[in-house]
């Protein structure tokens, strides 16, 4: 398959119907065009002319992928900037002609066919061309309706439906080309070139001809291009391309960095880990890019509804027609007028618009948080979840363990031979206790002869005595005092995993670990159950006790401990029968029960491992952002259903005043675009709400702010 960018698409039906054309051309069976991205994908084999002589038709082109972005805003404001110049020149000739009506004859008429032809003459070639092959969408119904009003010589009427009609298509345009183009900003924040450093001398190359061992250059303010290491040099980096986190984080050399992060001070040499196509950036936006193209089952059905609407209205419309004057003696000429407002009113433009525009914001919003929706279906979805299911290692709490208590029996001894032994070890729990004995100034001495206990802990020599690090297993050679014993039973009931030191002879001291809790975690479970939440379970493995502290710190409603990967399965299989259900883990243990739930959420900063498992992913290492994007995702099913609702409830209205005779054609034209302008401002406000969310004003870009911040 190859992929265009398409210039010039007018609507959504028309875009389905180029992609039916396209479709019915040799090897174009498996033809797509997407007017959310504008982006046409074809067969290699298809004949590119014959495809662009079908978009011609509609008046649109194509231009590779690759071009600069740019190219087909600059295209679309043209159109729209001539459509505004025809529009104006019509208006003006319409005003003039009606004020000079009762001044002079009906010779004027001349004029208003000026007007009517300078607004509406694309619409009206159009029109005429599906007419003639039988195709029936809103060019016909609006050519149709044109083609009445002047035959019974509605020459006003005409003038100014054609005026509102491309008013309305001026607009239905921009509302798109503005979700649109705030989508692209945020896509632009990816670096386009790069600083190389070879044998001593700097180099700018493109960031697509980095290789991995690659060492770039970049200064203060500059984008670090690919995912990397620091090798030289100290910094604060912005993260918020990658993760939404507003505050920098202070790099040194040995850490890791992300493409599309910002150096904000000083200089960094940064050695290139990954090619800038494998890297979390560059996956992020193909992702993001791709979640336009997904249809939600809203959007599906009113595609499927549109096919059959736009051929009912116009049997409505010959019905209003012809059936008043034939059974009721009404007059021809008024029920043909009031046939023709019908077809006016039945045009679907704001109604295929209700869903698209509300979609794109939504992801958009989301995706400046740091929160990747990877489809329209997914955000969709996370709008209707009412039950959410945690892991717990990693995501309510920070998966690192530390010591939240210890005993001293040997005040001596403990810390010292526990430094000894431990020191070496690359175990987390090891690693937790160094942290603690780190805290004290304790004389670092040699352990010999470690041997290393599966299951158990590690026994060592030190200072030639015989000492074990452990678990209860590894102490078994001793008998423990009944005040110990104590001590052990109520560190092991407050959930904590222990680790005791132990001589030949006795216990020298207990360290109690735990998985330190996230500071967000409660106040995040509560915001979830403000926006609508039901039920919060937590799935774990650790042991029942450990859940019921982690579940009462952090408020969830239901825990359940013990838990095999096939058993959290189990258990998201058996929660999905009681209502929707999103799992969020840390995407790599947790794969099988994030894709048995109906949505699955990853947390990840950056892993390749999140981006690819589930259907949303948490940029950040935290939750804190997760209440705001089901609040988003709800705003936007919200917004849909009114749009809906309006569209169709505007026009019904609309048709409600055929059966007195009092719908007009400029009424009619009214509540039609009234109910596309409602519907495409209602579904910005999304976006524009995502902006003030995060302290962007409506003028700013995505990558100012970056820079800025």
């Amino acid at each position: 398959m190859k992929e265009y960018r398409i210039k010039g698409l007018s609507c959504p039906n028309c875009s389905l119907e180029l992609e039916q054309q396209i479709r019915q051309l040799e090897n174009g069976d498996s033809a797509s065009i997407s007017y959310n991205s504008g982006k046409l994908n074809v067969d290699e084999k298809v004949n590119i002319e014959e495809v662009e002589k079908v978009l011609a038709s509609d008046n649109a082109s194509i231009m590779k992928v690759n071009h600069d972005h740019h190219n087909g805003h600059d295209h679309d404001h043209g159109n729209q900037k001539t459509l505004i110049l025809l529009l104006s020149i019509s208006a003006t000739i319409f005003l003039v002609t009606l004020f000079m009506e009762n001044q002079v004859d009906t010779s004027l008429v001349i004029f208003y066919l000026l007007a009517m032809a300078l607004s509406g003459y694309q619409t009206f070639l159009k029109g005429l061309k599906n007419l003639f092959r039988f195709k029936f969408n809103i060019e016909t119904l609006m050519t149709i309706a044109l083609i009445g009003a002047v035959s019974i010589g509605e020459w006003k009427e005409g003038t100014l439906v054609a005026i509102l009609f491309g008013l309305n298509e001026l607009l239905e345009g921009y509302g798109m080309e503005k979700a649109r183009k705030s989508m692209e900003k945020l896509l632009d924040i990816a670096p386009k070139e790069a600083t190389i450093i070879q044998d001593g001398m700097e180099q700018v190359v493109s960031i697509q001809s980095l290789k991995v061992n690659d060492i770039v250059l970049v200064r203060s303010g500059g984008k670090i291009p690919s995912d990397g290491m620091i090798v030289s040099g100290n910094s604060s980096v912005n993260e918020s391309a990658i993760t939404g986190e507003s505050m920098p984080i202070e790099k040194s050399s040995g850490e890791e960095v992300f493409g599309g992060s910002i150096n904000n001070e000083g200089v960094l040499k940064v050695q290139i880990t990954k090619a800038y196509e494998d890297s979390s950036l560059a996956k992020i936006l193909h992702l993001v890019e791709e979640a336009q193209d997904t249809k939600t089952p809203t959007e599906l059905f009113i595609n499927r509804f549109s096919k059959y609407y736009t051929p009912s209205i116009m049997i409505i419309s010959g019905i209003v027609m012809v059936v008043p004057p034939l059974l009721f003696g009404g007059s021809w000429g008024e029920w043909f007028y009031q046939g023709l407002a019908v077809l006016i009113v039945g045009c679907p433009c704001a109604l295929i618009l209700s869903s698209p525009i509300a979609n794109i914001s939504g992801i958009t919003s989301n995706a400046r948080n740091g929160i990747l929706v990877k489809g329209s279906v997914f955000l969709e979805q996370l709008g209707k979840i009412d039950t959410l299911a945690f892991d717990k290692t990693g995501t309510l709490t920070k998966g690192q363990p530390y010591v939240q208590e210890y005993e001293a029996f040997d005040q001596k001894s403990f810390f010292t031979v526990a430094a000894a032994i431990e020191k070496s070890s690359s175990h987390p729990l090891a690693k937790a206790v160094m942290k603690k004995i780190e805290e004290y100034s304790i004389d670092h001495k040699e352990a010999d002869e470690i041997e290393t206990v599966s299951g158990q802990g590690i026994i060592a020599q030190v200072d030639g005595q015989k000492y074990w690090v452990g678990n209860e297993k590894n102490i078994e050679h001793l008998t423990i005092p009944v005040p110990i014993q104590h001590k052990i039973t109520a560190m092991k009931k407050e959930g904590l995993t222990l680790v005791i030191v132990a001589s030949q002879h006795q216990i020298l001291g207990i360290f109690g670990i735990a998985d330190q809790i996230r500071e967000e975690s409660h106040s995040v479970v509560k915001a979830l159950h403000e926006t609508g939440i039901k039920n919060t379970v937590m799935l774990t493995g650790d042991h029942e006790k450990t859940a019921e502290k982690v579940a009462k710190q952090v408020g969830v409603k239901r825990y359940y401990g013990n838990l095999l990967p096939e058993e959290k399965v189990e258990m998201i299989k058996a929660l999905t029968k009681q209502g929707k259900v999103a799992m969020i883990g840390d995407g790599i243990n947790d794969a099988p029960a994030l894709a048995s739930a109906d949505l699955g959420i990853a947390m990840g900063k950056g892993t390749d491992s999140a981006i690819e498992t589930a259907d949303i992913v948490l940029m950040q290492d935290h939750l804190e952002k997760l209440p705001d994007a089901i609040s988003i995702a709800k705003r936007v099913n919200r917004t849909i259903k009114l749009n809906i609702s309006l569209a169709l409830g505007l026009k019904l209205i609309a048709l409600l005043l055929t059966v007195p005779g009092l719908l007009t054609l400029w009424i009619a034209i009214l509540a039609d675009m009234g109910a596309t302008i409602l519907v495409t401002l209602i579904s910005l406000t999304i976006l524009w709400q995502g902006k003030e969310d995060k302290g962007y004003s409506s003028k700013d870009d995505v990558e100012s702010n970056l820079q800025t911040s």
